[in-house]
């Protein structure tokens, strides 16, 4: 019963006194430390969000161009510029005006060019006019006509996602 004697009792760390006779010696995880607080929630993640031209939709008008700071899904139809960092053309989609995007991904109808890092047509896709990229990829079935380049500089296939620069001298009435 008294034979484990000091044994249990814990010693100071080196350079800090011994508790006082009847002191609990004081270690981080015994109940007289002082609390600590509890620890700042870090912000947590959020996927990229996304933004859809749904079937119903239709953009037309004049001068317009469309503008995603993420990713945007195409499954209706636009007469304009689109520009964005991702831009998906859905298998119902139909853009009439220049598309460019770090990502372009098409399985639907594009009348215009396309400008991206990374271009691909899927076998359902449709697209006449001239492909600027800097990795290309055309699946077996895809239609296309016009012309392919790769840019010396790449500078010329990034988007211009500042929808304030876009805006002409148009006044609002």
């Amino acid at each position: 019963m008294f034979g484990r004697g000091n044994q249990d009792q814990k010693l100071p760390p080196q350079g800090q006194p011994a508790p006082a006779a009847g002191q609990a010696a004081s270690t981080p995880n015994s109940t007289t430390a002082k609390p600590t607080p509890p620890p700042t929630p870090s912000p947590v993640p959020t996927a990229p969000s996304n933004s859809v031209i749904g079937e119903d939709l239709a953009i037309v008008g004049q001068k317009i161009t469309v503008v995603s700071q993420s990713r945007v899904k195409i499954d209706g139809l636009i007469e304009g510029d689109i520009n964005g960092k991702e831009v998906l053309i859905g298998p119902k989609g139909k853009v009439m005006g220049t598309v460019t995007a770090n990502l372009i991904q098409v399985e639907g109808q594009i009348q215009g060019a396309l400008k991206g890092s990374s271009v691909t047509l899927m076998p359902s896709a449709k697209v006449d006019g001239d492909i600027f990229h800097q990795k290309l990829a055309i699946s077996e079935g895809a239609e296309f006509d016009g012309r392919v380049r790769r840019p010396q500089d790449a500078s010329e296939l990034t988007p211009n996602l500042d929808a304030n620069s876009l805006k002409g001298g148009s006044s609002e009435s």
